[in-house]
C-alpha cells in the first residue's frame, strides 16, 4: 500500500491531513517531483487542490517551479481564485497555454481573467484560432454575465434527425463535451427549440424522430443576463442545465448546475464579506491591501461613533443626576444593534434571492414590528429584573424596560427599511447597510434610554 493510500485512509470527514503536508514539504525541498506527481494522480483533483492550498506560499512557489512538475489542469481549476492568481505568477506563458488547452471554455476564461494584461495577448496568440476566438468572445462580455460562466462545448442536433442518426453522431464526433446530460434540438437557424435527456435517447427506438421525444425549451438564458439571476433561475426551476442564446436567439453555449453552484457560493460569500465591510478580501491579500479595503468603512464608523457620542453629550445633566445610567446605557444600545443586524442579514439575503417583493413588503414590515415588540417585552422583563436585583431601584428598572422595547422595535424596522431604501437608489445594500443600521440603532438606543431617564428624573 502506497504512502498516499495510507494517509488517505486516515482521513476522517475530509479533514485536512497534516502528516501528508509534512511529507509533501520534505519532497518539495528534495526536488522529488516524481513522488508528488504520482501522489496527486491517486487523489481526486479537489483533494490535490486542497493540499496545495494548505501549503505555505513559499512551498507553493517552490512546488510550481520544481523541475519536471506540471500542475494538472483539473487540479488547477479546483484551486480557489486567490491561490490561482498567485500560482499564475509562477507559471510560464507556455505552461498557462497548456492548462487552457485542456479545460472547457468557461473554466479557461475564469483562469484567463487572472492573467496580467501584458501576458494575456501572448497567451491568446499561442492558442489555436478556434480556442482563441471563443476566449476573446467570452472576455468581451461583462464580468458578471452569463457568457462568462457558459460552456461553448455543447451537443446540438437538427430537429429532423432520427434517434439513430443522433446516436451515431454522438459516437463519431470527437469535438463534443466529455460529459453532457441534455441534447439541444435546434431549427434551421440554429435557434434552440427543445431538449432531450441523453438517457431518453438511449431508451428510444432508432427510427424515432428527435422532435417527437423532445421537451420544448422554456428557459433560454441571454448571454448578457446577470449570473446571479441565472443562479435564481436554476434554483427556482431545479434545472440541470440551460442553453445560452445571443441577441438573435441563436444557441451559443450552455450553463450547467455545477457552474451555478459556484456562482451561488461566491454570491453568498460576497454578501457576508460586504456586510462586515471588508469587500472582496482574500486570505492571500497582503497587509497593505487588506488595510486599504477596511479603512474606508472603519473611518465612516469612527464618524458615526462621534455622532452617537454627541447624542449622549446632550444628556450630560441627566447622567450627572443618575450616574448609574452611564453603566446601563451600553446594554440597550448593544441589544438594539444586534437586533438590527439580525434583521439586516435576513433582509439582504431576501433581496439577493428576490424573495422580498412589493407584494410582501408591507407584510414583512408588520412582521418585523411585531418581532420587535415581542423581543422588546421579553428582554425588557429580563433586564429590568436584573437591574432591580442589582440596584434595588423600581424607577431605574422601568427606564430600561421602556427604552429596551422602543429600541428593539426601531432596530427591527430600520434593519429592513435601510437595505430596501439603498436598493431603490441603486446602492448595494450588502455594502452600505451595516454602517447605517448600526448608527441608527446606537443613536436610538442612547436617546431612548437617556430620554426616558430624563423624563422620569
Amino acid at each position: 500500500m502506497s504512502l498516499v493510500k495510507k494517509i488517505k485512509d486516515k482521513k476522517v470527514n475530509f479533514e485536512f491531513n497534516k502528516e501528508y503536508i509534512k511529507v509533501l514539504t520534505d519532497k518539495i525541498a528534495n526536488n522529488d517531483a516524481l513522488f508528488i506527481t504520482n501522489s496527486f494522480k491517486e487523489m481526486h483533483p479537489a483533494d490535490a487542490a486542497d493540499i496545495i492550498e494548505h501549503l505555505s506560499q513559499n512551498d507553493r512557489e517552490n512546488l510550481i517551479k520544481l523541475n519536471n512538475f506540471k500542475i494538472d489542469p483539473e487540479v488547477f481549476i479546483e484551486l480557489n481564485e486567490s491561490v490561482q492568481s498567485e500560482i499564475i505568477k509562477y507559471l510560464s506563458p507556455e505552461a498557462i497555454v497548456g492548462i487552457l488547452k485542456n479545460l472547457e471554455s468557461d473554466d479557461a476564461i475564469s483562469i484567463l481573467e487572472n492573467v496580467e494584461e501584458k501576458d494575456k495577448s501572448s497567451i491568446l496568440g499561442s492558442l489555436p484560432p478556434k480556442d482563441r476566438f471563443a476566449l476573446l468572445e467570452g472576455l468581451s462580455y461583462p464580468e458578471d454575465s452569463a457568457a462568462r460562466i457558459m460552456q461553448r462545448e455543447f451537443t446540438a442536433i437538427p430537429s429532423n434527425w432520427s434517434v439513430g442518426q443522433t446516436i451515431d453522431y454522438l459516437r463519431e464526433n470527437k469535438d463534443l463535451p466529455e460529459e453532457f446530460l441534455e441534447i439541444y434540438i435546434v431549427d434551421e437557424n440554429f435557434k434552440p427549440i427543445g431538449t432531450v435527456p441523453s438517457s431518453k435517447v438511449l431508451r428510444t427506438p432508432r427510427e424515432s424522430k428527435m422532435s417527437s421525444i423532445m421537451e420544448d425549451s422554456t428557459f433560454l438564458v441571454p448571454v448578457d443576463m446577470d449570473k446571479e439571476e441565472v443562479g435564481h433561475l436554476f434554483e427556482n426551476y431545479n434545472l440541470n442545465s440551460a442553453c445560452v442564446v445571443d441577441k438573435n436567439n441563436k444557441l451559443v453555449g450552455m450553463i450547467t448546475s455545477d457552474d451555478v453552484l459556484t456562482v451561488l457560493k461566491e454570491e453568498a460569500e460576497e454578501d457576508a464579506l460586504r456586510l462586515a465591510g471588508v469587500g472582496d478580501e482574500e486570505i492571500t491579500d497582503g497587509v497593505i491591501t487588506k488595510t486599504k479595503r477596511r479603512f474606508n468603512w472603519l473611518l465612516l464608523n469612527l464618524f458615526t461613533a462621534f455622532l452617537a457620542t454627541y447624542c449622549i453629550s446632550l444628556f450630560g445633566a441627566t447622567i450627572e443626576q443618575m450616574v448609574v445610567l452611564a453603566f446601563l446605557m451600553p446594554i440597550v444600545a448593544s441589544m438594539g444593534g444586534n437586533a438590527g443586524m439580525q434583521t439586516l442579514a435576513v433582509t439582504v439575503r431576501t433581496l439577493a434571492t428576490n424573495d422580498l417583493t412589493k407584494n410582501n413588503f408591507s407584510q414583512n414590515i408588520i412582521k418585523e414590528f411585531n418581532i420587535g415588540i415581542l423581543n422588546g417585552i421579553i428582554f425588557a422583563i429580563i433586564s429590568s429584573f436584573i437591574v432591580q436585583l442589582w440596584f434595588q431601584d423600581i424607577q431605574l428598572s422601568l427606564i430600561i424596560s421602556i427604552s429596551m422595547i422602543l429600541t428593539m422595535i426601531v432596530a427591527g424596522l430600520f434593519g429592513i427599511l435601510v437595505p430596501v431604501t439603498l436598493k431603490k437608489i441603486n446602492i448595494d445594500p450588502a455594502i452600505a447597510s451595516s454602517v447605517f443600521v448600526t448608527t441608527i440603532t446606537d443613536v436610538i438606543g442612547f436617546v431612548s434610554f437617556l430620554g426616558v431617564g430624563a423624563y422620569f428624573l
